[in-house]
């Protein structure tokens, strides 16, 4: 039964990024209790590069950071496997005059030269972000002191019983639980000095590991 429960967990999510990604903008809503845009946003707040500098989305999702970014100045690259997100991320930067510069691709083998991004970001990923072909292949595409940020969670600390709720269908879909790996050690094994901090959001906060390539 456990076995059947965790393949039905990955098929939920198979869809959700791919045939149902028309519905993680709702989704992404209701499960946060209207937070996730925050949660996600969060990362710019930490990044700290030119205005202009190029930047590179891993996991771009329906396009709402590539907005975030393209609206701060930042000339940005969205990367994501699905080509169900991709399509999505294109009307909407399209729609709002951007230029769609969108890659389908595995983020353990980005198709960039070395050092072509002053910055990378990634939302909500999976745990590839943190596999090592993909810490390497990040900190090649990365410049000098080039930053990696990127938010992993977000946690609902009010809302009530719908909070609760919410927090426990996060526990048995296998997206809450302790890591006893140091992430100063971790990240360090592969270029980066890191450091985790919290975001606070509405009736939530937010994490967010700020990485940057040692120069």
């Amino acid at each position: 039964m456990v076995n059947l429960w965790w393949r039905l967990v990955r098929l939920g999510f198979r869809l959700l990024y791919n045939e149902m990604a028309f519905t993680y903008d709702w989704v992404s809503y209701i499960v946060s209790l209207g937070a996730w845009r925050c949660w996600q946003r969060a990362a710019l707040k930490h990044l700290k590069v030119d205005s202009g500098k190029l930047v590179l989305e891993i996991a771009h999702g329906t396009g709402n950071l590539q907005l975030n970014l393209r609206e701060a100045g930042y000339r940005t690259i969205g990367y994501d496997l699905s080509p169900y997100m991709g399509r999505i991320a294109r009307t909407k930067l399209i729609r709002r005059g951007y230029p769609a510069n969108l890659i389908r691709g595995q983020a353990q083998q980005l198709p960039f030269s070395a050092g072509s991004f002053a910055a990378v970001v990634s939302t909500f990923p999976t745990d590839f972000i943190v596999q090592a072909e993909t810490l390497r292949e990040v900190n090649r595409v990365l410049e000098a002191d080039g930053q990696f940020i990127i938010v992993p969670n977000g946690a609902l600390t009010g809302g009530g019983v719908s909070g609760a709720g919410i927090e426990w269908l996060y526990r048995i879909t296998g997206q809450r639980g302790e890591k006893s790996t140091d992430l100063g050690d971790y990240f360090g094994s592969f270029g980066f000095d890191a450091e985790m901090v919290i975001e606070s959001c509405p009736r939530s906060i937010a994490q967010v590991i700020i990485a940057r390539k040692r120069g």
